[in-house]
């Protein structure tokens, strides 16, 4: 496994009790098990809310669904088994949901979340030889550059303060040889021919335990009638005017109400409280991978949270 260092210095850092410290007196502390290298309450608090709150509700292995390892390996365009041994960095881990695929596989994983998601995913995926986590950001990563094989990152650029810089910080984790998995929101017209920007606008202003009450009274609200019209086309069109919901009765219809429920407060409550919202299009992703001097086979497709995308870093 790849050592911390400092993100500051790059100085490698040791374990002494409760702290991680350099030879140069750098500390971080180490809050239940778990290194932290930025302050606990930050932007993201709401994501780390979210994910306590709904710990295991899209691991696959709890629902006994293939949901996240379809996602994961059509991002990364290979079978999970061909990461056995390979370094992996998960950038935003969340509870989990692609961590314990990754571990699984028999990958060398590291793991950062900028919140106290860090908390669900060490609950879900346990203390494992191949497995490191840490609360840290992706501006500030506590490992070394340039060393990683696979550097992951899904369902979170669109919600860092730019989602060009944070491309470039993955960047610079990857090896020559390796490749850089991302998703970002896709730029939609119809997004704003809904009343979600004025939910959101209302919701993000709030403390994330009170916004999290109204998303769940919301969702309390809102889910039965997708659910009930969710095979007439056009009620369900008109209801997505209204409804701030995310829903996904039509794109996975194996799960059931109660999980279709769950998912939908789950990731309602990510779409309307999330401090930045950035959208671009397949294009601009494309544009922004093809500037990269040392970028070869670029993959930009639609799909998933709306553009997946997949660049390999060719040596120079």
């Amino acid at each position: 496994m790849i050592g911390f260092v400092s993100p500051q210095t790059g100085l490698q850092l040791t374990e002494e009790r409760t702290f991680l410290v350099t030879k140069e007196g750098e500390k971080f502390p180490i809050v239940k098990g778990i290194p932290r290298f930025t302050p606990q309450e930050n932007y993201a608090s709401a994501f780390g809310l979210q994910w306590n709150s709904f710990k295991k509700t899209q691991l696959d292995s709890q629902n006994g669904k293939n949901i996240s390892k379809v996602r994961l390996e059509r991002c990364l365009g290979m079978p999970l088994e061909s990461l056995t041994g390979k370094f992996i960095l998960e950038v935003g881990c969340g509870a989990g949901r692609f961590t314990e695929l990754l571990v699984q596989s028999g990958a060398l994983v590291h793991s950062i979340d900028l919140s106290s998601a860090v908390e669900a995913n060490r609950d879900n995926i346990g203390i494992k030889p191949n497995h490191v986590l840490a609360q840290a950001s992706v501006y500030s990563m506590p490992f070394p550059p340039g060393v990683f094989d696979v550097v992951i990152c899904l369902g979170v650029i669109q919600h860092t303060p730019s989602p060009e810089k944070t491309m470039d910080a993955l960047w610079e984790m990857v090896k020559p040889g390796g490749y850089l998995v991302i998703d970002h929101y896709r730029q939609r017209l119809s997004y704003y021919t809904t009343l979600k920007p004025l939910y959101r606008h209302w919701l993000r202003r709030k403390k994330p335990e009170v916004s999290k009450r109204l998303v769940d009274k919301l969702t309390h609200y809102f889910f039965p009638l997708h659910w009930r019209f969710r095979n007439n086309h056009i009620a369900n069109w008109l209801l997505h005017r209204v409804s701030p919901l995310i829903e996904y009765t039509k794109l996975y219809p194996e799960l059931s109400y109660q999980e279709q429920f769950e998912w939908s407060q789950l990731d309602s409550y990510d779409s309307l409280t999330d401090f930045y919202k950035h959208l671009r299009t397949p294009g601009q992703i494309r544009k922004y991978l093809i500037r990269k001097k040392d970028a070869g086979e670029i993959w930009v497709a639609t799909g998933g949270n709306g553009i997946e995308a997949r660049v390999k870093k060719i040596f120079p």
